[in-house]
C-alpha cells in the first residue's frame, strides 16, 4: 500500500529542474533535502517514468508522489503553539526547547502546525512546513510556508540571503564589545556577527554576556561552534561547551528573536520579533528597552 498525490505542472515560461520546482508541491515532501530523499528513493515519477536529480520540467507533465503508508505520522499531533504573524501564504511562530522542527519522529513543529495554523484559501495551499530549521534545545522565531509557491519562495530566498535573522544568546567569558566570526565549518566558508548589549560578573562563570548575533551564512550549529571557537561558548551548551560551566537543567541560552524580509508576494516589508523568554531577564535583571 501506498499514499499517491498527483501534481499537474502549469504552463512554465523556461524548463526548469524538478529537484527546484518540486519544493513544496507535495506536503510529504516540502522540504529540499526531502525532496532530494524522495528522488533517492524513487518515490517521484513524471508521466510514469521515475524521476531523477537530473529530470527537467517544461510544463503540462503530470508529476506523482507515492510513498509507503509507513511514512509519516499515524495520529494527529496535538501540540499548542504561538503564533506570532499569519496570511494566506506563511506564518511564523514560537518555537519552544525540547522539540525537533521536522524529521522522522512523531513529535515534531512540522506535525504541529497544521492544528495551529489557518488553512490557506489559495489554489496552491498545502499543509504548512517549516522552511529553515532551529536546533531542539534553541528557541524562538521559526518561518512557515503555507503554499507551495510559499514554500519554495521562500527556500529560495533562504539561499539568496534576502531573510536577515538575529538571534540572542547568554555567552561565557570576557568577550570584545563587537566582533565578526568568519572560521570555516565542515571546510566551508562562514561569518557571523556579534555586539555585547550587557555583562555581568559571575562567581562561578566569571563573566556572563547579553550578546546579540547575526549569522550570515547558515551552517549547522553555526552561532554554537563560532561562539565556542573564541573562547565564549554558550550557557548551557552540552555540545559545545565544557561540562563543568553547565547550568543544569535550564537548557540552551541561544533564542531566535527576529526575522526581517520583504513579504515575497505582497512586498510588505515584516519584521517580527519573539520577545526573550523570562529566563534571560533572571540573569540580568530588567533588559533595557534601548537594546531591542
Amino acid at each position: 500500500m501506498s499514499s499517491t498525490q498527483t501534481h499537474i505542472v502549469h504552463k512554465l515560461p523556461n524548463p526548469i529542474r524538478l529537484q527546484e520546482y518540486g519544493v513544496g508541491i507535495f506536503d510529504k515532501v516540502s522540504t529540499k533535502s526531502a525532496l532530494k530523499k524522495a528522488l533517492k528513493k524513487k518515490y517521484i515519477t513524471v508521466n510514469e517514468l521515475i524521476a531523477t536529480s537530473a529530470t527537467f520540467i517544461n510544463g503540462g507533465e503530470t508529476i506523482k508522489l507515492s510513498i509507503p503508508e509507513k511514512v509519516g505520522p499515524e495520529k494527529e499531533l496535538v501540540f499548542p503553539l504561538q503564533v506570532l504573524f499569519e496570511d494566506e501564504h506563511l506564518a511564523m511562530i514560537h518555537k519552544p526547547a525540547g522539540i525537533l522542527v521536522s524529521g522522522n519522529s512523531f513529535k515534531t513543529i512540522a506535525n504541529a502546525l497544521a492544528q495551529n495554523i489557518k488553512a490557506s484559501k489559495l489554489p496552491d495551499a498545502t499543509i504548512p512546513q517549516p522552511v529553515h530549521r532551529l536546533d531542539y534545545a534553541t528557541t524562538g522565531i521559526l518561518l512557515v510556508g503555507k503554499t507551495s509557491s510559499g514554500i519554495r519562495t521562500l527556500n529560495k530566498m533562504f539561499e539568496n540571503k534576502k531573510i536577515g535573522k538575529t538571534y540572542y544568546a547568554v555567552t561565557i567569558g570576557e568577550m570584545d564589545c563587537k566582533g565578526e566570526i568568519d572560521s570555516k565549518i565542515d571546510g566551508k566558508a562562514t561569518q557571523s556577527t556579534y555586539t555585547v548589549h550587557q555583562s555581568i560578573s559571575s562567581k562561578r562563570f566569571g563573566m556572563l554576556n547579553l550578546v546579540e548575533l547575526t549569522p550570515l551564512t547558515g551552517r549547522r550549529h553555526q552561532l554554537r561552534k563560532h561562539l565556542s571557537g573564541i573562547g565564549n561558548p554558550i550557557l548551557g551548551d552540552k555540545d559545545y561547551g565544557m561540562e563543568n560551566l553547565i547550568l543544569r537543567g535550564k537548557g540552551l541560552y541561544l533564542h531566535a528573536y527576529s526575522l526581517k524580509l520583504a513579504h515575497p508576494f505582497t512586498g510588505e516589508q515584516l519584521y517580527i520579533i519573539d520577545e526573550l523568554p523570562k529566563r534571560f531577564g533572571k540573569i540580568f535583571g530588567p533588559l533595557k528597552p534601548s537594546i531591542f
